[in-house]
């Protein structure tokens, strides 16, 4: 009995609290929980922190609070992935000549086309390291181009440059007039090759001209959901097919699926969609 551990409590209260139903708050923490870990066994939703799977769960159509998904993930012991640092790869290669710098650290776009940020990193894999460049369109933070490739050279941005350019002719987008395309001043982005097929798509080249992370910090900070998302928390990488496939299913996920806060917690291809929609009902029809 409790009464014997000093413990002075009624019998008749001790067997009320056993018997006791459990409370609507208890009952619904316990569906709440189960959503968060169905939602937990989705690729790459699994590294989402509390703001992230909040949103989830109410674009799945649940109506539940960010707090109490903040409270009932700390404590089960459930958090978001967490980014490490960013490795350069990019060297400046002083012979180069540079184009100006057109964004200046203003990373802002009123449309999609206007301004594309470019970069590429590493991935370490059983056969040696993988170089993965992306192009990201700044409006909708798009990824409009990228590629894999077991160098570091010139001709992978110029990949991923055609993918881009390509990809955009897919939505029936012709005509890159007036696009700023923004890089770091890596050597692979300054050559002659690369600047020259810019202007072929006449297509202006922006570099950034202080030399430090800011100058790209965009491309920096979307590269990094990558290697958090994906990179860190997959594997072990076994060589070029084996990144170039897995890159290919989270590209559409990030594309078609993951929200941004910086775009009012939608999803890429929902604020371009957003964008046609609202300039197709501003043309007039007679």
């Amino acid at each position: 009995m409790l009464s014997e551990h000093g413990i002075k409590i009624a019998p008749s209260t001790y067997y009320e609290v056993r018997s006791r139903e459990p409370s609507k708050r208890a009952l619904r923490d316990t569906q709440i929980i189960e959503l968060i870990a169905a939602a937990r066994e989705q690729r790459f939703v699994a590294r989402f922190g509390a703001r992230k799977m909040w949103l989830h769960l109410r674009r799945a159509g649940h109506d539940v609070a960010r707090c109490t998904i903040e409270r009932l993930m700390t404590a089960n012991g459930w958090q978001g992935a967490l980014r490490g640092q960013r490795t350069r790869t990019t060297i400046p290669d002083p012979k180069d000549a540079r184009a100006a710098d057109l964004v200046d650290r203003d990373f802002t776009a009123t449309c999609p086309n206007q301004l594309w940020v470019a970069d590429f990193t590493y991935v370490a894999t059983w056969s040696g390291t993988v170089y993965v460049a992306f192009i990201f369109d700044v409006f909708s933070r798009m990824i409009v181009g990228w590629r894999a490739a077991t160098s570091m050279s010139t001709q992978l941005v110029l990949d991923t440059l055609e993918h881009a350019i390509w990809s955009r002719r897919q939505a029936g987008i012709t005509d890159l007039s007036g696009l700023v395309h923004h890089t770091d001043a890596g050597s692979q982005y300054t050559s002659f090759a690369f600047t020259t097929r810019l202007l072929q798509a006449g297509v202006d080249a922006s570099v950034g001209s202080v030399g430090d992370a800011y100058d790209n910090a965009m491309a920096e900070s979307q590269i990094g959901a990558y290697k958090t998302e994906l990179i860190r928390h997959e594997g072990p990488w076994r060589d070029v097919e084996h990144v170039e496939f897995e890159t290919l299913n989270w590209v559409h996920w990030f594309n078609q699926e993951r929200t941004h806060e910086s775009i009012d917690d939608l999803t890429p291809i929902e604020v371009e969609a957003a964008h046609y929609a609202a300039r197709n009902r501003l043309i007039p029809t007679g």
